[in-house]
């Protein structure tokens, strides 16, 4: 079951256009009673959370979509 807060009535961990950074928590995922939280691979910007809060869901579903940063480069040294 896909939750998007951390208990009821609290705020969401992230909603649409939440800027995120690598290894925050996006949502928690109940899974044979235990509570796992799923963080984000990298820095990016949610574009779309894809379920609604208390959805079941099952191994492989998408969850959110977050565009990636582009990375910082860096102009080499003279």
């Amino acid at each position: 079951t896909y939750y998007e807060a951390p208990a009821p009535g609290e705020p969401p961990f992230v909603k649409v256009g939440d800027e995120v950074a690598a290894n925050e928590t996006l949502c928690i995922v109940e899974a044979m009673k235990l509570m796992n939280e799923i963080t984000a691979e990298e820095m990016g910007t949610v574009r779309e959370v894809c379920l609604s809060d208390a959805t079941p869901v099952e191994y492989g579903t998408v969850l959110f979509y977050v565009e990636p940063h582009e990375p910082v480069q860096t102009l080499p040294e003279n």
